[in-house]
C-alpha cells in the first residue's frame, strides 16, 4: 500500500509538471494502448471462441472446479472472522498439515490442508489460477478426471512436505494446482504425439484441439502463480513439484485420447487404485513422527520446580528448621525421582524428526549432568554431620585415628565434593540454557 502512495505521489508530481501539450499527447498515447490490448483481446476471443464451443459441448457445465474453489474461499472467510488465521496454531486447529499430529492418526489433514490458506492473496491469486486451467480441463477431460488429479496431486505433496519439513505448518492448494497444470502438459504431450487430423474430419468428430492461443492466455496467471507459490511459506517447494510430477505422470496415464473423449471412469479408477496403494505404503514409512518440544517444555520445567523445592528445603536448613541429613533425604527421595521420569520420557521418545535429535541427545546430557550434581550434593550433605567413619566394605580406606587429622581429612573430601556438584551443576544449565529456547517456541 505504501508503494501505491509513493507511485501515486510521483505521478502526480509528473503531471504537474508536464505543460498542457504533452499531457494531452500522453493520454492520447495511452488511450491508443487501451484500444490496442481491447482489439487484441477481441481478437484472441475470437479465436478461441471455437474451441470453447467445443468444451461446452463435450461437458455443459463445470462442477468440480467451482466447488473446490467455493470451498477455499468459504474457509478462508471463516478463518478470517475468527481472527487468528496466520499464525501456526490456528491454521493446524483448521486443519493445516503438521506431521506431529498427521502421522499419529490424523491422516485427514493430508487432505484438509488443501483448503487452508494463510493469507488474502494466497488464497486470490490460487483461485484465479485454480479456475482458468480447472474449468479448461474439466470440460476437456472430464470432472472426474480433474477431482482425481486434483487430489492426488495434493495429497502426495502433503506427504512430500511430511517428510521434508516434518515440523512446519504446511498448507495451501498450491501443489494440487501444479498437479493440474502438470495435466495440461501430459495433455499437451499426447495431441503432439497424435497424427494430424484433417479440418473437416475434425468438423464432423468429437475431436477437439487445444489451439495455441487457448494454452497462450494461460500464461499469465500461471506464471504469476508459480513465482507466487514458490516464494511462499505455504508449502516447501518439493511440495509443490511432488504435485507437479504427479499431475504429469497421472496425466499421461489418463489423457492420452482426451481429444476424442473425456477420460473413461475405469481408467480413471484403476490408476486411482494404484495411486491409494502408493500413498499409504509412503505414509506407513512416515508414521510416528514425534514433536519433541512439548518434552523438552517438560525437563525445562521439571529444573525448574527441583530448583524451587530444594531452595524451599535449604532455607529451613540455613534456619536450623532441618538436618543436613534431612536435606540430603529431599534431593534423593524427590528431586532425584523427578530426574530419573525425565529421563525415562526421553529415552521413550520414537519417531524424532532428524533436526530434533542433537536437542533430544542435549536434554538427555542435561538431565544426567543434573541427577549427577545433585548426587554429590547429597553426599556432601551426609558428611557434613560429621559422623565418625568407620572402615567397612563401602569404605575400604583406612581412617585416621587422630580425630583433628580425620577432621581435615573429612573437611578436604566434603570440599571436595561440594566442588564436583558445583562444577558438573554449571555444566548442565549450559546445557539447559540452549534447550530454552527450542522450549519457548
Amino acid at each position: 500500500m505504501g508503494l501505491v502512495i509513493v507511485l501515486a505521489v510521483v505521478g502526480a508530481l509528473v503531471l504537474r509538471a508536464m505543460t498542457p501539450e504533452e499531457r494531452a499527447r500522453h493520454m492520447q498515447s495511452a488511450l491508443d494502448t487501451v484500444r490496442q490490448v481491447k482489439a487484441t483481446w477481441l481478437r484472441r476471443r475470437g479465436e478461441c471462441a471455437p474451441f470453447q464451443e467445443a468444451l461446452r459441448r463435450r461437458t455443459p457445465r463445470a462442477i468440480v472446479t467451482p466447488a473446490i474453489v467455493g470451498a477455499n474461499v468459504a474457509l478462508f472467510a471463516a478463518m478470517l472472522f475468527s481472527g487468528a488465521f496466520a499464525n501456526p496454531d490456528a491454521l493446524v486447529a483448521w486443519g493445516g498439515n503438521f506431521a506431529p499430529r498427521t502421522t499419529n492418526g490424523e491422516w485427514w489433514r493430508l487432505l484438509t490442508s488443501l483448503v487452508v490458506h494463510v493469507g488474502l492473496f494466497h488464497v486470490v491469486i490460487n483461485a484465479f489460477a485454480l479456475v482458468q486451467i480447472g474449468t479448461l480441463l474439466e470440460r476437456l477431460a472430464g470432472r472426474a478426471a480433474v477431482a482425481s488429479i486434483y487430489f492426488a496431486a495434493g495429497i502426495f505433496a502433503s506427504l512430500a512436505s511430511v517428510a521434508v519439513r516434518p515440523l512446519g505448518v504446511n498448507v495451501g492448494s498450491s501443489a494440487a494446482i501444479f498437479g493440474l497444470y502438470g495435466m495440461l502438459i501430459a495433455t499437451l504431450i499426447w495431441a503432439r504425439l497424435q497424427p494430424p487430423i484433417d479440418r473437416e474430419d475434425a468438423a464432423d468428430s468429437s475431436h477437439i484441439a487445444i489451439p495455441p492461443i487457448a494454452v497462450t492466455r494461460l500464461i499469465g496467471i500461471g506464471v504469476t502463480f508459480a513465482l507466487y507459490n514458490l516464494v511462499n511459506d505455504g508449502l516447501p517447494i518439493t511440495g509443490e513439484f511432488t504435485g507437479l510430477a504427479v499431475g504429469l505422470v497421472f496425466g499421461v496415464l489418463l489423457t492420452k485420447g482426451v481429444s476424442e473423449q473425456a477420460v473413461p471412469g475405469r481408467v480413471i479408477a484403476a490408476t486411482m487404485g494404484a495411486a491409494a496403494v502408493a500413498a499409504s505404503a509412503w505414509a506407513f514409512t512416515e508414521r510416528g513422527i514425534v514433536d519433541v518440544r512439548p518434552e523438552i517444555a517438560r525437563v525445562v520445567a521439571t529444573e525448574d520446580r527441583t530448583a524451587k523445592l530444594y531452595k524451599t528445603a535449604f532455607d529451613r536448613f540455613k534456619a536450623n528448621r532441618l538436618s543436613a541429613d534431612a536435606l540430603a533425604v529431599v534431593i534423593e527421595k524427590t528431586i532425584i525421582p523427578d530426574l530419573q521420569v525425565a529421563d525415562t520420557r526421553l529415552k521413550a521418545l520414537h519417531g524424532v524428526p532428524a533436526e530434533h535429535q542433537p536437542l533430544v541427545a542435549d536434554a538427555e546430557e542435561f538431565v544426567r549432568l543434573r541427577s549427577e550434581s545433585w548426587r554429590l550434593r547429597a553426599q556432601g550433605l551426609h558428611m557434613t554431620n560429621g559422623a565418625p567413619r568407620v572402615r567397612s566394605r563401602r569404605n575400604p580406606q583406612p581412617v585416621e585415628t587422630n580425630p583433628r587429622l580425620q577432621a581435615e581429612a573429612d573437611y578436604r573430601a566434603n570440599l571436595m565434593t561440594f566442588g564436583k556438584a558445583e562444577g558438573t551443576e554449571r555444566t548442565s544449565l549450559e546445557i539447559l540454557e540452549r534447550l530454552k529456547p527450542v522450549e519457548q517456541k
